[in-house]
């Protein structure tokens, strides 16, 4: 088949000066006999967040600002910390009584380390083993430029029980993340190779976008009307996020907080800290939309010292996550660590939102449908390393199924959802660590 003027490849990217910008996907690869449905990406994502959250009892009068939701199946109603994904309902599943069986009787703060691999760390060797998106990395990343993007909010490995990132490779080794979102920004979209010269022009420049806006609009005068309106609206969602990194990448410069975070002095912009986080989610977005890479994990706090701490300041709570989440039990406390919770929960629904709203592909999905989003903690209470609050978003096209809320006794390992997970993703695996099976309920 001739290949007409708005047929265009996948992997088109725009260069310039040292930077580059891989297109979104667009009406006009449809026609390239190298897209299909079994061609469109399979991506997989994974944040974490620390000290868990609150568990009231049914009884309990607070019990509508607990984390896990009321009744069980598609008869069941999410409490004030959910319901901002309401409207995602049929997109996510949510998950009670699933842990990591070996992590258990680990010291509550070091599980951290362990979510996303289900191995118990051993005292003395501290030795880890390979995490599921690393799994799904050596599947999935060899068709992008990045195999995986590791991200936290407080960046490089960290001290051992309290690392910063939730990511290992092959023999157990801590992955560094990225935490500046400038430079997240230009791994994404500058050139690996790029010269010293062409690394200062990046640095200078007032934006990336500007440094490839010339062959955005000769490649405009090729494309059908509404891919030129996508390429509008792109060009538009990535000047944005390139704004919000300035703004958020200025709130780096807090100091980490000490034991007593209360006692700190934030930032005079207590917007900054909202900044980061919409940034974090927007860059992931962006990776996935550019096809740049299909697996990212993100880290929002660690067990240990961390900027995440002082985060519930921003709502005018106390500016210490970890102490909330000791108070949940008392009076007064589910509403404190709750309110925060839905902070999060709100974030996390514009994240999917964006993805579920954004088309892909030749079978009617969209980016949200071809990807799986894990969110959770590993702890239920803080300390308690049982009943992690979890839920699963995304993969319609993947074969999951959504819209409820799964009851498992504590004999249902939480590998098991990750060996669904990765078979869903088309990676061949039978088994994961403690893992039993794939989990009933879910594809």
């Amino acid at each position: 088949m001739k290949r007409k003027p708005w047929h265009i490849d996948r992997r088109t990217v725009l260069r310039g000066a040292g930077a580059s910008l891989a297109l979104p996907w667009l009406e006009g690869m449809a026609a390239n006999a190298k897209v299909s449905s079994a061609g469109t990406p399979k991506r997989l994502c994974c944040v974490m967040f620390p000290f868990g959250v609150a568990v009231p009892k049914d009884d309990d009068p607070q019990r509508e600002w607990g984390w896990f939701p009321k009744g069980k199946g598609r008869d069941y109603q999410m409490t004030k910390v959910l319901q901002p994904l309401e409207g995602l309902r049929e997109d996510l599943t949510v998950f009670t009584g699933l842990s990591h069986p070996r992590c258990r009787s680990m010291n509550g703060h070091d599980t951290g380390d362990t979510f996303l691999t289900a191995n118990s760390l051993a005292p003395g060797t501290y030795r880890n083993t390979i995490s599921v998106d690393q799994v799904a990395a050596q599947h999935l990343g060899e068709a992008t430029r990045m195999s995986s993007l590791t991200l936290s909010t407080d960046g490089g490995i960290g001290p051992r029980t309290r690392t910063t990132t939730i990511s290992y490779n092959e023999k157990g080794q801590a992955i560094p993340a990225l935490a500046d979102p400038k430079l997240i920004f230009q791994r994404l979209f500058g050139q690996d190779d790029s010269s010293r010269s062409h690394h200062a022009r990046l640095q200078n420049a007032g934006s990336i976008l500007d440094l490839v806006l010339d062959q955005s609009h000769s490649l405009k005068g090729k494309l059908g009307r509404g891919d030129q309106s996508k390429l509008d609206e792109f060009e538009t969602s990535v000047r944005d996020v390139e704004q919000r990194v300035e703004r958020a990448r200025e709130w780096l410069d807090v100091p980490l907080p000490e034991v007593d975070a209360s006692l700190l002095n934030l930032d005079a912009n207590t917007e900054a800290p909202k900044d980061y986080l919409t940034a974090i989610y927007d860059l992931m977005f962006l990776a996935y939309q550019t096809d740049i890479t299909r697996v990212a994990s993100y880290q929002i706090g660690s067990y240990g010292p961390s900027r995440a701490r002082t985060f519930p300041g921003i709502l005018g709570l106390e500016a210490n996550w970890h102490s909330l989440a000791h108070k949940a039990g008392k009076k007064g406390g589910p509403e404190a660590i709750g309110t925060f919770d839905r902070f999060m929960a709100e974030n996390l629904s514009r994240f999917l939102q964006r993805m579920k709203d954004t088309p892909e592909g030749v079978d009617g999905g969209s980016i949200l449908d071809h990807t799986l989003v894990m969110y959770g903690s590993s702890n239920s209470k803080t300390h308690q390393n049982i009943n992690y609050p979890l839920l699963l978003a995304g993969g319609g096209k993947l074969g999951m199924k959504h819209g409820q809320y799964l009851h498992f006794d504590a004999k249902t390992p939480m590998s098991n959802l990750f060996v669904s997970m990765l078979q869903s993703l088309g990676v061949e695996r039978e088994s994961f660590v403690d893992s039993t099976g794939t989990l009933d309920g879910i594809s």
